[in-house]
């Protein structure tokens, strides 16, 4: 059967590794890779696991808007969630055995290995760190491998870094070599991406950090030849430096009427119930959902003025980029290089609602790299956009990803790579 090692590498960009003279990893050449549009990590996981594009897989982001429920959602982990066979079927089904290790909408997944961080919120709002797992015993397995535990505050958070992605390292070049080590086993690698985000890709700390993601690579291609895989390791999309402020489309629709809002203890709260439309920002990108059908040209209008906008596709406009599903919202904002968008609808950080100050990536209606950091007072986040030094999302000129593999794979772009390991596998 053959064997191969399968790595998503968050944030690692094709000229970011030329600039800092990381031309080959473990013996094997960077080579540049078009990522899918819109360049961003769920996206990327289902496009690397069906070979399908966005319009086709169903997420076109992080999270989506449920119209029925008036409900945002991010960061949900049912593997239901991704549309289409997966690459692996033909592999698993001729014998073959699949691991997938802490990637997103993995819950549920046609994989024989599964781990996944899963941990508990208390009632009293209170965390347990649990990783889910299958077979029931694989993460402490893992763990022991490790010599630790996995700490979630470093795969998320003000805390986030490099530390993560080491054992995740550790543990996958552990479980290659395992009696039970799966023939295909499929993971990721966020470290680099944090310090990419907080500083931008010109920082000494990116540098570093990428510095170190490079040996976490090395020490998983060093494992895959010991143990006789193949290694195929790529960035799903790359961090450019942010230039400008933050956009607030959400501002913006609140201005022109359009975006209802109720107060409740003198904070400001969304009230989607009463609202003609609501922006689900990503990046850069956010998707932009319509309760009021009569209210889109309106919309598009109080959108398309903002400054840092370059784009306001209609459903149109969307399935000319392979983006548009029910999931990718009525209108698709894209950003200016440079630009990103930023979920607030308050301006005075007083009203801001009592998540907005926590790490909280489920209740938030849009992703807040905020998160990032501290904030002023003890077990708070910031809310101070202009923290923000490095996004993504865009595939573009200059968006390039980087690619090593030990195969001669078709890879021009995400979507050829995933077909051409399919047809390996196969």
């Amino acid at each position: 059967m053959k064997k191969l090692l399968l790595i998503q590498t968050a944030g690692l960009g094709y000229d970011f590794a030329m600039r800092n003279g990381v031309r080959e990893i473990g013996g094997v050449a960077v080579r540049p890779m078009q990522p899918v549009f819109p360049a961003l990590t769920c996206t990327a996981q289902a496009t690397l696991r069906t070979g399908l594009t966005p319009a086709q897989h169903g997420l076109p982001a992080n999270g989506f808007f449920d119209a029925t429920l008036r409900k945002p959602w991010f960061w949900e982990q049912s593997a239901a969630l991704v549309q289409g066979p997966r690459i692996w079927e033909a592999f698993r089904g001729r014998g073959g055995t699949v691991a997938l290790a802490f990637f997103q909408q993995s819950l549920g997944e046609s994989v024989d290995q599964l781990v996944s961080p899963a941990p508990i919120h208390t009632h009293g709002g209170g965390l347990r760190m649990s990783c889910y797992s299958k077979p029931d015993d694989l993460y402490a397995r893992m763990a022991r491998s490790a010599g630790r535990p996995f700490r979630l505050r470093h795969y998320w958070g003000p805390l986030a870094s490099v530390k993560g992605s080491e054992w995740i390292a550790d543990a996958v070049a552990a479980l290659l070599a395992a009696p039970d080590a799966p023939d295909l086993c499929i993971t990721y690698l966020p470290g680099l991406d944090y310090d990419l985000q907080r500083f931008g890709p010109h920082h000494p700390k990116s540098v570093k950090a990428l510095a170190v993601v490079r040996r976490e690579l090395e020490r998983l291609f060093a494992a895959a030849r010991a143990n006789g895989y193949e290694a195929v390791a790529f960035g799903d999309y790359a961090i450019t430096e942010v230039t400008g402020g933050a956009v607030f489309p959400n501002r913006a629709l609140h201005a022109a009427g359009l975006f209802a809002v109720r107060r409740v203890g003198g904070l400001s709260y969304p009230d989607f119930y009463q609202s003609a439309a609501y922006a689900l920002p990503d990046h850069q990108i956010a998707m932009v959902t319509c309760f009021d059908p009569a209210a889109l040209p309106r919309v598009a209008a109080a959108l398309r003025s903002l400054d840092g906008v370059a784009q306001v596709l209609d459903r149109a406009g969307q399935a000319a980029c392979g983006v548009d599903h029910p999931r990718s919202g009525d209108l698709l904002l894209v950003a200016r290089p440079g630009r990103w968008f930023a979920y607030p609808w308050w301006q005075d950080a007083r009203e801001a609602p009592d998540y907005a100050r926590h790490v909280d990536i489920h209740n938030k209606p849009g992703y807040d790299p905020c998160e990032l950091f501290f904030g002023r007072t003890p077990f708070s986040v910031s809310l101070d956009t202009a923290k923000i030094k490095g996004t993504h999302g865009l595939a573009g000129p200059g968006c390039g990803a980087a690619l090593l593999s030990t195969l001669p794979l078709k890879s021009d772009s995400l979507i050829e790579l995933a077909s051409s390991l399919r047809e390996w596998l196969t």
